[in-house]
C-alpha cells in the first residue's frame, strides 16, 4: 500500500508540473501613478497619407454659388480630375490620396495634402476657397482608417476603426484581445516614416501605465501592431513536436504501474 501511494503522489506531482505554468504580465497598465499618466496622454491627429479616402464637403451661405466645389452636387463628367471608375466616391464627395500625394478638387484642382494633418488641408482648403466664396467652410473626415493586427491576437487581420483616434488598446480591441500567450511587455508597433522613407520598429510594453506618454499611443492610418508570444509560448513552439506525446505516453505507463502494484 505504500507504494501505491508513493505512485499516486508521484503522478499527482507530474501532472503538476506538466498542467502549470507560471504567468506572469497579464494586466495592462499595472505600474503606479496612472490617473497622472493617462491626465498626460495627448492625441496628435492623424497626417493624411497615399491611399488616404477622404471625405470632404464645402459649404458657404449662398448654397447656389458653393454647388461647384462638391462633387455630390455636380454631374460626374463635370467632376474635374476625377476618373469614371471613382463614381461611387464623387457622390459621396470622396477624394482618394494619389501616390504622388495629391486629391483632384472641382474649380480648385490638384491639392497636395500628404502629410498634412486634416486641420492643416481644411484650413488650406478655406483660404483657397476664399478667392471664390464668402466664408466658406470645409469639413474633412477619413474614411478609410485601417490598421492590422497580428500575431497572439484572438481576430488577427486588417481592421478598419469607425474613429480616427484609436490608441493601441482599441486597436488590440478590435482585435478581441490577446490571447493568453501574448507577451504584454513586448508589443510592436510597425510604422511607415515619411522622413526616413522606411519602416520604424517600436517596442511598447502594455504593462506600464506611462505607456499613454508614448507618441505611439495613439495609431496612426496603416499602422500594423504585432503581439509577440511570451517565453512560454516561444519555448513550447521550439520544442520537439512530439513533447506532448510523449507526457501522454508517461502517464498511461505510470498508471499501468500503479495499477499492476495495487493487484499484487
Amino acid at each position: 500500500m505504500e507504494k501505491a501511494k508513493l505512485y499516486w503522489m508521484l503522478l499527482l506531482a507530474v501532472g503538476l508540473l506538466i498542467g502549470c505554468k507560471p504567468k506572469q504580465n497579464m494586466v495592462y497598465l499595472q505600474n503606479h501613478n496612472f490617473e497622472q499618466e493617462v491626465s498626460e496622454a495627448r492625441y496628435q491627429g492623424l497626417n493624411l497619407q497615399e491611399g488616404d479616402v477622404l471625405e470632404i464637403v464645402v459649404s458657404a451661405y449662398d448654397d447656389i454659388a458653393v454647388k461647384p466645389f462638391n462633387l455630390s452636387t455636380m454631374e460626374q463628367t463635370n467632376s474635374a480630375g476625377v476618373e469614371a471608375g471613382q463614381a461611387g466616391a464623387a457622390k459621396a464627395n470622396q477624394y482618394t490620396v494619389s501616390s504622388d500625394g495629391y486629391i483632384a478638387m472641382p474649380v480648385l484642382g490638384q491639392i497636395f495634402c500628404k502629410g498634412m494633418s486634416k486641420q492643416q488641408l481644411k484650413t488650406d482648403l478655406e483660404g483657397r476657397l476664399k478667392t471664390y466664396l464668402t466664408d466658406p467652410l470645409v469639413t474633412v473626415k477619413l474614411v478609410n482608417f485601417n490598421v492590422s493586427i497580428i500575431g497572439e491576437v484572438k481576430s488577427p487581420g486588417q481592421k478598419t476603426s469607425t474613429t480616427e483616434r484609436l490608441n493601441i488598446f482599441q486597436a488590440i480591441a478590435l482585435a478581441g484581445d490577446m490571447t493568453d500567450g501574448g507577451d504584454r511587455t513586448n508589443v510592436k508597433l510597425i510604422r511607415y516614416s515619411e522622413d526616413q522613407k522606411k519602416d520604424e520598429v517600436v517596442a511598447l510594453n502594455l504593462s506600464e501605465s506611462n505607456i499613454v506618454n508614448s507618441p505611439y499611443y495613439y495609431l496612426q492610418q496603416n499602422d500594423i501592431v504585432y503581439v509577440e508570444p511570451d517565453k512560454n509560448r516561444q519555448v513550447i513552439a521550439n520544442t520537439n513536436p512530439n513533447k506532448a506525446l510523449y507526457f501522454q505516453l508517461f502517464g498511461v505507463l505510470l498508471a499501468t504501474i500503479g495499477l499492476i502494484i495495487r493487484f499484487k
